[in-house]
């Protein structure tokens, strides 16, 4: 008995083991059933386009598809249903005409308005006439119109204020700004207010000159406003306000420098316009004094003193410089001197 009892008693801990085994190994390699979901494509969709709904993870054992709109499953809801069974669709109270189930579930709106905006509800009789369901939402929106950009002026002062507006016929839209064809840094300077549809430039300065526009965009379309030019001139009444210490004292110091040069410039010209008249009266008298002393008096008249009188004509002002080369000198000084007696 206890020989034949020991193989008995491994033998059941041998098959309790390997159940457990089993067991979990069943566990562990049994599939998950994935939860069906519904996806919109595309979620947003222009008006007049088309949009699917789409079933992802379908399970195998499905009866029929009912599609609800709204997210309560009642007759007056009913879109349209389709049975598996024999292939056959039929429609509900609020099909439109621009729907159509496939065999997959999944549901085709066409030409889609805004009234089509909304959630729609997936709801499966399974085999064992369980019920599953899942829900997916779109939103259908129109194209936006172009915008216009509204501003008091386009030519302000520096350190004015300017503020300029967008203005748009749709709704539910995104603005944003554009400078010079370029996406608008913001700087300090700017403000925009709380929807964006109002961009301010407090103080303006010289640099924010250029073309403004204003995009409008929402998720399926976008258009730009016509481009409005700010020119931004200077403020003559506020200049001196802005110049720094640094630019009036070189301001200074420039003026005071160049008044010395014009004054220094003055002085050597007049210096030596008045030292050229000095040297010719000095060379003319030298030549009037040397005739006088060699002049004597008349042979015919002893007793009687002749006055001579000298007249010296200096043609170097008038007498051009000769051509040739063979001149002694380049400078060429006639005096003629002419003796009148006069008795």
């Amino acid at each position: 008995m206890e020989l034949t009892s020991a193989p008995l008693h491994n033998a059941q801990v041998s098959w309790s083991g390997l159940l457990l085994t089993v067991f979990l190994l069943t566990c562990w390699n049994s599939p998950t059933t994935a939860k069906v979901t519904v996806e919109a494509v595309p979620p947003h969709v222009a008006e007049g386009q088309n949009v699917l709904l789409l079933v992802h993870n379908l399970p195998a054992e499905v009866r029929a598809f009912y599609w609800y709109k709204g997210e309560t499953v009642v007759d007056s809801n009913e879109i349209a249903r389709f049975l598996i069974s024999s292939s056959t669709n039929k429609t509900g109270p609020a099909y439109s005409g621009r729907e159509m189930i496939y065999p997959n579930g999944s549901l085709l709106f066409q030409n889609v308005t805004q009234n089509d905006t909304g959630v729609y509800m997936l709801n499966m009789i399974m085999e064992n006439f369980d019920y599953e369901s899942a829900s997916v939402q779109f939103r259908v929106h129109q194209p936006v119109t172009l915008p216009f950009i509204q501003v008091i002026n386009t030519t302000f002062k520096e350190l004015d204020s300017v503020f300029m507006t967008c203005y748009s016929n749709n709704t539910g839209i995104s603005i944003s700004w554009l400078f010079n064809g370029q996406s608008l840094r913001i700087t300090d300077r700017m403000k925009l207010s709380q929807n964006n549809s109002t961009l301010t430039i407090d103080p303006v300065r010289r640099e924010d000159s250029g073309d403004y526009q204003c995009e409008v965009s929402n998720p399926v379309s976008s258009k730009k406003s016509d481009p409005i030019q700010l020119n931004i001139i200077p403020d003559l009444t506020q200049g001196t306000a802005v110049l720094s210490g640094g630019a009036i004292a070189s301001i200074v110091v420039g003026a005071v420098a160049g008044m010395t040069l014009i004054a220094v410039l003055a002085y050597f010209l007049y210096f030596r316009k008045t030292g050229r008249r000095t040297d010719q009266r000095d060379l003319t008298e030298h030549k009037s004094s040397a005739s006088n002393h060699n002049l004597g008096p008349s042979d015919n008249s002893p007793t009687k003193v002749d006055e001579v009188a000298y007249s010296v004509l200096d043609f170097n002002a008038q007498q051009p410089k000769p051509p040739t080369s063979a001149s002694p000198s380049p400078r060429v000084t006639e005096e003629v001197y002419s003796e009148v007696k006069k008795k």
